[in-house]
């Protein structure tokens, strides 16, 4: 029998520039496994794609490849061999050395690896001379103008002079690949680098990082939740599950032909762009370390259990040369013909005659700076509006003008028969409760010092719509209306994932029967198992309640889900408006033709890889 590091072992390219092998880590505390049994290698050159769901180990593992775990873990066992040397049996010097030398790394936040005080420049600088002391000034002014052009920024003084709160988060995001790639590493890991940009920005990142690694021979691990993007820009993918890889294989077998039910169930969350197909989530949500079942982790999700799933772990076994699948029933599963998920949409008719919400020549200004020119937009009844460009482009201006959030504007705003003033707090109660917004951070649009049931029934307080036992009837209500239950209602915001704090928050908005829903991309921190059940939800409650809808979004594939008409904004104007099979399959605009170039998307995946559309199971 094949033992699981052999098999892993099969799997990969000869000659890696780095070796994963049987890496564990563990919580410090209980000895709890975290991540279990992961080995991969990565040639030179090459990108692997780490992708699954929040919690599934994938920044877990990363961190590892630098020799660091997050506080409260262990690193328990296993080795990463790189240039000969195990990382993980270095000590804390040695390691100073390493990070920024031979490994580095690409955090999510592109903020959050640069430090606010100190111009780009000077911090393009020290990571030179820390670790190239024998250059002199000369020498590292022209590599730090070499790296500024392989990153497609300005090498001019001025530029270098910038803080970083003077750069767009592109910006930001290639200084900090410079920086990454400023001493030629080895190996550079990169933790969901694009998350949060839009897509032009994502698109110019991902060039970034290809060409880079190509060049200089680099060996580069892409975590990512998101599985389109990673085929856009790796070879080989690993999916992990619950802190183990259950899926490795190159990109085209994993469309083609995936062995592993998460992995199908994954690829069929996935929005596509020639879409107008409902999105299907994955059912449940993955165990947390210490809960986990005895045998495979994705068993109680999964429809294709038998008994045997439930008393061993598999081992991750080869199912091709470079194909190896965590599942005992692979060779079934990869026999089956893979499915497209999901049903064609059926939007509910508009009201034509019948406006819920109306913009006639809005300009919105941040103090003199003019940044929304004279937009015109109406909603009707029922309907759902999608709002796209890249950012900058006015879209959450434009929401929190209507929402009364942003109040420097001119121009007339109607909400059916209404005009409303500029600011919220000179609106009636009627107004504010009839537009309800959904912000994009789960994580912060919730006070972690009250539980879901005060925080979903405070509208009901502020509006005086419900009081008491009916104000805790409608909690209820609303919680079961989100696919959550009552018993939510004793949580805290800290005790829920990021998926159940987005739903809190739309259970909030939508307790006091609002006619208008502004969502600002309410699903681009959550994966993508995550953003389906999210859209699909939001879907049915659109079609159930009769909502208006505005949907904020840079991800164009999801819009082909949920929206009956797009608005497509560039630099504060509307370049294309229209029905989104209209838009999206047939654009006018140069600028919506490019967006829709930009965005990663199943579909050009497969195409890149030479295969017809799968259907996915």
């Amino acid at each position: 029998m094949t033992t699981p590091e052999v098999a892993e072992r099969s799997l990969e390219p000869t000659q890696p520039a780095v070796s994963v092998t049987d890496l564990e880590i563990q919580i410090a505390a209980t000895r709890t496994p975290v991540v279990s049994d992961v080995s991969f290698d990565i040639a030179a050159g090459e990108i692997l794609g780490v992708v699954g769901e929040s919690g599934s180990g994938k920044t877990t593992v990363g961190l590892a490849l630098l020799g660091h775990a997050r506080r409260g873990l262990r690193i328990a066992g296993g080795s990463v061999l790189l240039g000969g040397s195990d990382i993980l049996t270095l000590g804390d010097e040695q390691l100073r050395r390493l990070r920024g030398g031979s490994v580095s790394y690409v955090p999510q936040d592109p903020a959050s690896s640069l430090n606010p005080a100190l111009r780009v420049g000077l911090q393009l600088r020290e990571v030179l001379e820390a670790h190239a002391r024998d250059r002199d000034g000369g020498q590292i002014d022209e590599r730090v103008a070499e790296m500024m052009r392989e990153v497609a920024l300005p090498d001019d003084r001025g530029f270098l002079k910038r803080y970083p709160h003077e750069l767009s988060g592109g910006q930001q995001q290639r200084i900090g690949l410079a920086m990454a790639f400023a001493n030629r590493p080895s190996l550079i890991v990169l933790d969901e680098p694009t998350t949060g940009l839009d897509v032009t920005t994502q698109a110019h990142v991902l060039s970034t990082v290809r060409e880079l690694a190509g060049l200089h021979n680099v060996a580069a691990l892409y975590v990512s939740h998101d599985l389109a993007v990673v085929a856009a820009l790796a070879r080989r993918v690993a999916v992990m599950y619950a802190g183990r890889i259950v899926e490795l294989g190159t990109a085209e077998e994993l469309f083609s032909a995936a062995g592993h039910p998460y992995t199908r169930r994954l690829i069929g969350a996935i929005p596509r762009l020639t879409g107008g197909r409902t999105l299907v989530g994955i059912p449940g949500h993955a165990a947390s370390p210490g809960n986990r079942p005895p045998g495979c982790a994705f068993a109680p999700r999964c429809s294709l259990r038998i008994e045997r799933c439930e008393e061993e772990i598999p081992a991750l076994r080869p199912v091709g040369p470079e194909h190896g699948v965590r599942c005992i029933r692979a060779e079934e599963v990869i026999a089956t013909e893979q499915r497209r998920a999901g049903d064609p949409i059926g939007h509910p008719a508009a009201a034509a005659l019948s406006g819920a919400l109306r913009l006639d020549s809005v300009v919105a200004l941040y103090g003199r700076q003019e940044v929304v020119h004279s937009v015109s937009l109406s909603l009707a009844e029922h309907e759902c509006l999608a709002l796209v460009g890249e950012s900058g482009s006015g879209k959450t201006t434009i929401g929190r003008a209507i929402a009364g959030l942003h109040h420097n504007w001119t121009g007339k705003i109607t909400l059916g028969e209404m005009p409303l003033q500029a600011s919220a707090r000179r609106r009636s109660d009627e107004a504010r409760r009839r537009i309800q917004y959904i912000f994009q951070n789960p994580y912060g649009s919730l006070n972690p010092r009250k539980s879901v049931g005060e925080i979903i029934e405070q509208p009901l307080r502020v509006f005086g719509t419900a009081r008491g036992r009916e104000a805790s009837t409608r909690v209820a209500e609303m919680l079961e209306r989100v696919a959550l239950t009552a018993g939510y209602a004793a949580r805290y915001p800290d005790q829920l994932s990021g998926g159940e704090r987005q739903r809190v928050a739309i259970a909030r908005a939508l307790v006091c029967d609002p006619a208008v829903l502004i969502c600002d991309e309410v699903t681009s921190a959550l994966d993508v198992s995550v953003q389906a059940a999210i859209v699909e939800l939001l879907g049915n409650l659109q079609r159930d309640l009769g909502l208006s809808m505005l949907f904020i979004t840079h991800n164009l594939p999801l819009v082909r889900s949920i929206a009956q008409r797009v608005a497509v904004l560039h630099q504060g104007t509307i370049a294309e408006l229209g029905d989104v099979a209209q838009v999206l399959g047939a654009p006018e605009q140069p600028y919506t033709r490019q967006l829709i170039s930009d965005t990663p998307s199943l579909e050009v995946a497969i195409a890149e890889v030479g295969l017809a559309e799968p259907e996915v199971s």
